[in-house]
């Protein structure tokens, strides 16, 4: 969840990775450093803070260097100082390396370390793994063969970047569980944990796998494993274009990529509906549909709001689909000895396809026998490449930590093989075109939801000060009441639950005052009468609520203190319309707050650590 970036050419590295380490700040931003090496000297330059406070200090240093490495840094071993940023190096100051991921027996090697004279600076477990690779070269191996003899020592999770002044024409970089990727240019060569940090320079990428190391010259590079077999590496093309990384006008990335989402959805579906079958084509799960309909059992897992996107999932395909559907967090779902069975399919759900959790969850099914999908937003990323086979959500970067757009299009897409499996199944023509038509209909729907911005910033004016609140929803919205609390949560931090609203009487209605906001999901669908008692329930004891309703739904407004109406469909997609409303609140009210929603703190845009 760190960012990496190094460059090996003819041109001043240090530019060129300045402004690949302000792409890649959305993964990490609690310090930044940058070391670079040239024929007369090695510098190292590092500093506590965002991006725009390592850049003032290269502005004084001036530094020249056809060589480098530079690291946006998401604490996880030791404070975020000076200190502790990245990159670490060797007492001489002359071995320099950038890390994401985990070290998880570095006390172990610290101790060996310490044996062998190596003192430590740093509370980091970067600064071992770095010391390690020094034991090797002091042995006369070269830089290459260092790091692979160092990583065979390592227990963990690594994205590294590693440079020597004794050896100052490559640069070494490995990966296991946390990505990296090389940008081949003209006389230059690049590496990053994102291709957004590459593509303003080259298109050409390859994509690194689990315990690979790769030595890049300006002019070449080669890949071996770290039992040292030699690995053959094609060269591949990405289609992401510049400006789809700027703001595009818009104050923040958050605000910009909850607009896209008519255009975002639209791309989800493009060229996957069929009229005339009344069903959809998914071109990544082709030869795969019959064993996935005939499925005894489907399992979903995934992280944070991909979990919530899970749980709609379960709904939708166990409803029309009629085959039992489990939810699991990755987290746990590796660790529990989970029962498996070969007529299981298991969907694993990620908007980076890099999260360690769902990623090593997905390498624990594949060992049991399963058939494993992946559903992700990133072309080229690990969980795309470890399934076998899979759907792109086609949702476009996403670069606000809070996701907005790869949510409604993870439903978008759950839809499809819902619709896909349904109608292999027991679900009529026409019932398929009925969905068909639907989904067809909702990006123009989201317009109208969308033209209500402003609305919906006047109603948080009245929510800035809040402590709490609470979020209900039943059937479908459950899981939207679930995602909107975390929206809230994740960017204005005021504390925020979601709750099936029925069980509200079970321990949170104690929780209900005149000061406690209630944010009802309650769409007019087969549940709403339900749900109106349950708001009467909030309603009797004060409770300020704010209500998401449907066009036309007059009853509700005499029973609410704020109502934000939205347009109809189907009960299976009303998911994708509900929680556009709770994204837009979350961010009004934490602008509102003076917060920077695109960067929230203690989190980080990709999970690449357990």
């Amino acid at each position: 969840m760190c960012g990496i970036v190094g460059y090996i050419g003819n041109k001043n590295c240090v530019p060129i990775i300045l402004e690949g380490l302000k792409r890649l700040e959305y993964r990490g931003y609690d310090s930044a450093g940058i070391a670079t090496i040239n024929s007369v000297s090695t510098d190292v330059v590092k500093c506590e803070g965002k991006v725009s406070a390592l850049e003032a200090m290269l502005n004084l240093n001036k530094l020249d260097a056809p060589l480098g490495i530079g690291h946006t840094r998401w604490a996880t071993h030791g404070a975020p100082n000076e200190i502790n940023a990245h990159p670490h190096f060797n007492e001489n100051k002359d071995l320099f390396m950038i890390h994401n991921g985990i070290i998880e027996n570095y006390q172990v090697l610290k101790t060996k370390l310490k044996k062998q004279g190596y003192n430590f600076a740093s509370e980091t477990d970067t600064e071992v793994l770095v010391l390690l690779i020094d034991s090797f070269m002091k042995k006369n191996l070269s830089l290459f063969d260092s790091v692979r003899y160092a990583l065979n020592e390592v227990e963990g999770a690594y994205g590294i970047a590693v440079i020597s002044k004794k050896e100052p024409d490559k640069i070494i970089a490995a990966r296991k569980g946390s990505p990296l990727v090389i940008g081949i240019g003209e006389n230059e060569n690049f590496i990053s944990s994102d291709v957004s940090a590459l593509i303003q320079h080259t298109k050409r990428v390859v994509y690194l796998d689990d315990n690979e190391i790769c030595e890049l010259t300006k002019d070449n590079f080669f890949v071996k494993n770290i039992s040292d077999e030699s690995i053959k590496k094609e060269i591949e093309n990405v289609t992401l274009e510049l400006d789809e990384l700027s703001k595009g006008g818009y104050p923040h990335f958050m605000l910009k990529e909850i607009m896209e989402q008519p255009d975002s959805i639209t791309n989800a579906m493009r060229g996957r509906l069929l009229f005339k079958e009344g069903s959809t084509k998914l071109g990544g799960l082709q030869g795969y549909e019959d064993r996935l309909a005939n499925s005894k059992r489907i399992i979903i897992s995934a992280c944070g709001t991909s979990w919530h996107a899970a749980l709609v999932g379960e709904y939708m395909i166990e409803q029309f689909a009629q085959i039992p559907v489990e939810v699991e967090y990755a987290s746990e779902f590796r660790y529990r000895s989970p029962i498996i069975y070969s007529d299981d399919t298991i969907l694993f759900i990620s908007q980076s396809g890099e999260t360690a959790d769902t990623l090593a969850a997905m390498k624990e099914a594949k060992r049991k026998g399963a058939l494993v999908l992946g559903i992700c937003n990133v072309v080229g990323s690990s969980i795309a490449r470890e399934s076998e086979a899979g759907v792109y959500i086609h949702a476009g970067p996403e670069i606000g930590v809070a996701s907005t757009k790869a949510f409604t299009s993870q439903l978008m897409v759950l839809a499809q093989i819902t619709l896909l499996i349904a109608r292999k199944k027991s679900m009529s023509f026409v019932d398929g075109k009925k969905v068909l038509t639907e989904l067809e209909a909702l990006p123009g729907k989201i317009k109208k939801i969308l033209e209500m911005n402003s609305e919906i910033e006047k109603i948080a004016e009245h929510f800035v000060d809040a402590k709490n609140f609470l979020y209900l929803g039943r059937g479908y919205n459950f899981p939207v009441a679930l995602e909107g609390a975390l929206k809230l949560k994740e960017i204005s931090y005021i504390h925020a639950e979601g709750y099936p609203a029925a069980e509200m009487k079970h321990g949170p209605i104690a929780l209900i005052d005149e000061n406690m906001p209630a944010v009802f999901i309650a769409p007019h669908d087969s549940i709403y009468d339900k749900v109106i008692s349950n708001i009467q329930e909030v309603r009797a004891r004060k409770g300020r609520i704010i209500a998401i309703a449907t066009e036309n739904d007059y009853d509700i407004d005499g029973l609410v203190d704020y109502c934000i109406k939205i347009p109809h469909t189907l009960e299976i997609l009303m998911p994708i319309l509900t929680v556009i409303p709770l994204q837009l609140l979350a961010y009004h009210i934490a602008v509102k707050k003076g917060l920077n929603v695109d960067q929230p703190r203690n989190l980080a845009k990709s999970v690449t650590v357990e």
